[in-house]
Formats: C-alpha cells, structure tokens, sequence
C-alpha cells in the first residue's frame, strides 16, 4: 500500500494488489491500575529470617511488575480472516444455538479447533463481513459523540440503507421485459435503491479486556481497529498503522480504571525489487495489447484534421411546413460558405426535398418531409483573422409548389446560420 491520502481519525490508502494479501499484527497489553494507589505495607522487621523475607518480597514485587502472558497477546490476521472469541466458542459449541448456515459452519470449525488442541487467541478474535456484529454495528452507529444523542428523521432512515457488497445475479430474459417504473415501490425496494451503493467489505478486529477469569462477556469487548474495503481498491484503517506514533490506549470504566494498550502495523508481505519489476513489466505488455486492441478497433482509416483546421459536420433535418396557400410543397436549400471556409470535392451544397401533399392539422395545411441531409465543411484561419471572428456558413432555404398543370409558384423564403455549438435548432418554414 501507498502511503495514506487522508487521515481524521483514521486513514485511507489505495492499492492495486488483491485484498486477500492484507495481513495486520495487533499486539494488546495490559498495563497499569488508573485508580488512586492503595497504602503500601510498612517494610518487615529484621530478624533472624529478614533477608530472606526482603528477597521474597522483591521477587513478589517483581513478578507484579512483569505483564502475565494472559495480560498480553499479539495475533496476526489476514484479510476477513476469523478467530473466534470466548464468548462465540461457547454459544456455537452447543449444536442447538446454531440457526444459519454461518452459525452451522462455525460449529463444526470449533469443533475441528477443539480436536487440535483449542484456539490459540484468547483476547483477540475478528468480526467479519458476514457476523452479526458487523451488521448492528453499522446499524447503530452513531452521528455525534453524545451520550444523549436523539436521531434526527433522516438518521433513521438512512441507517437502514447499508452500503455494502451486493450479489451480481446474471439478468435473466424475464427481467428486461419488466417495468421501468415501479409505481408502486415496496419498503424493502426503497431502501435498496435509495442511494449510489458502493460495493463495501467490513472487518473488526476485537479485544476481549476483561479479567482473564471473566473472559467471555459482552461488556468487556472493545473495538480495536475497524478495516474497510470497496470495490475500487480503496483500504480505510481506522484507527491508522502506529508506526512511529506510539500504542493507543484504552481506559476501562469500573473501580480498577484499568489501562490497556495495544499497536497496530501492516504485516503484508513486502514484494521484493524483481518480483515488482516483473509486475511492471507484465503491466506494461497488457497495456500495449489492449492499445493494440483498441487500434484494430478504430482501424488505421480514421481522418485526423490537420493542424490549425477546423472541421464541421452538420446532420440536418428538413421535418414539415405550414401555412402556406397552396398544396404539393417542397423546399429547395443551398448553403453559403464565407470567406476562409470551404468543402469537399464531392459535397453538394445544395438539395431539394421530394414534394409532399399537405394535410390539416388543426386550422393549418401541414407538408410533412422528414427530409434529412448531411454536410461537412473546413475552415481554415488566416493570419488575417487572429484576431477576429470566423462568418459561419449560412443554410437558405426556398419554399415552392407545383400545381396539376406543372406550374411552379414560389411560396416563401427562409434561412438559418449554423449553430456554433450542439443544438437542435427550429427553423420555421411558414
């Protein structure tokens, strides 16, 4: 992984390599009593047995000082790697607990660890994107730090929409004859197409802290670090890598005021100078056979305009005309070239429509040509002209009628300056 593009509170790093290869070490120790110091025994007298007294209370002394292995634990995870706490080895453990398939797959994974000797974590165990937890943990996360925080309409309802991986299911024929609009959305329809879902993968790495007779319980389960994958290679630790930082703490509540401390660092397998070259190298030719691909796609034809050129294409459509006196109407058009503009040998700049018989719509006598046409054009920019406006070309349009006798009769005029952006423009030919 890069190093991180944000950092508040956490940190967020992008990767190219599979996810699969992530691997965190999290080490969790115990360290001190935050509570007031309790009055220490006065010094055993001197006697016949005082020295030996003195070096047992040293030694005791000693030994409260050194951490226990039950007071400190390091693990090692991978990616949505699970290890099961105290209290999930002693609810699947019983058979008859078990109600999904996750919870029947758990029980028997148990059962394999108890026949190998039992786990070797105690206070660290893993949440993953498939637990419970995970699920109600993104449910009841909370807007603000209040302890008496009230959730606003919008709060409760977007804590049902959930932004996470969703199962691609081929379309299937039946489906692409459906509505396109529901008009009648059902509750359940609303909240998975409510917003832009990002596909996400949760994992929580956990720490059971409370006494090493009590492990097990609920209360003592802390978060300690929240990781966050989507589909775009994007990786949200949060709390961030210690590094150089120093350990997070942790203060639990009760009496005691026991003080917990605990790292966290990027335990992935560094790739090794050739091993990248080589990942470069084949990244390099998959890059130049798509390219490749790409150009047998376009071809070696496709026109390039020359420098300092401007090239114009028009496709146009001559649709109706209305209001005119008498019937058999076409249009006769020409288009104008200014002054640096100029076409193609084999561009006709002028055309005519086919006649059409006019029918009533409404009050007026409509002639429906739906007559399309297609022009291309250059312009070229004198050195004259660096400092001025091009004249755009102009579309002139004539409007005539023929009658039974072969008589022609010009009905109107009309014309049109060619837009100087995508438009759909309205001439009307009345």
């Amino acid at each position: 992984m890069a190093e991180p593009l944000w950092r508040a509170g956490g940190a967020v790093y992008r990767s190219r390599d599979p996810v699969r290869n992530l691997r965190v070490r999290v080490r969790v120790q115990r360290v001190t009593s935050a509570g007031p110091l309790l009055p220490q025994a006065p010094p055993p007298l001197a006697g016949p047995r005082g020295p030996e007294l003195l070096g047992l209370a040293d030694r005791a002394a000693t030994a409260a000082r050194r951490p226990p292995d039950e007071e400190a634990e390091e693990a090692e995870v991978g990616w949505q790697e699970k290890l099961f706490s105290q209290f999930e080895v002693d609810l699947y453990q019983n058979e008859s607990a078990c109600q999904t398939p996750l919870d029947r797959q758990y029980h028997e994974e148990i059962l394999k660890l108890e026949k190998a000797g039992g786990r070797k974590n105690y206070r660290l165990f893993t949440y993953t994107d498939h637990d419970r937890f995970t699920n109600l943990e993104e449910h009841c996360q909370k807007v603000t730090d209040s302890d008496h925080e009230v959730p606003s309409y919008l709060a409760e309802r977007m804590a049902n929409v959930r932004r996470r991986r969703q199962d691609h299911r081929p379309v299937e024929a039946s489906s692409l004859k459906s509505k396109i609009i529901t008009w009648e959305p059902s509750e359940e329809f609303i909240k998975n197409n409510h917003v832009i879902n990002t596909p996400v993968q949760t994992m929580y790495i956990m720490g059971d802290l409370g006494p090493y007779g009590k492990l097990g319980h609920r209360e003592y389960e802390h978060v300690l670090c929240t990781i966050k994958v989507d589909g775009n290679g994007v990786i949200t630790v949060k709390p961030d890598f210690t590094g150089t930082k120093g350990a997070y703490r942790i203060e639990l509540d009760g009496e005691k005021r026991e003080v917990w401390k605990y790292t966290i660092e990027n335990a992935s397998v560094q790739v090794q100078p050739e091993e990248e070259e080589r990942e470069q190298h084949v990244f390099r030719d998959l890059y130049s056979r798509h390219k490749e691909y790409l150009s047998g796609l376009v071809g070696s034809e496709f026109e390039t305009t020359l420098p300092g050129t401007l090239r114009l294409f028009v496709n146009g459509e001559i649709v109706s005309a209305q209001g005119y006196e008498y019937d058999n109407l076409y249009v006769h058009f020409f288009l104008e070239l200014p002054n640096q503009w100029s076409s193609p040998a084999f561009q006709q700049l002028s055309g005519v429509t086919q006649t059409c018989a006019t029918k009533t719509v409404g009050w007026d006598n409509v002639a429906y040509f739906c007559y399309p046409f297609t022009l291309e054009m250059f312009f070229t920019q004198g050195d004259e002209l660096e400092d001025s406006l091009p004249q755009w070309p102009v579309l002139y349009f004539e409007v005539l009628s023929v009658d039974f006798w072969q008589r022609y009769r010009v009905e109107g005029y009309g014309s049109l300056v060619l837009p100087a952006s995508p438009v759909v423009p309205s001439q009307d030919l009345t």
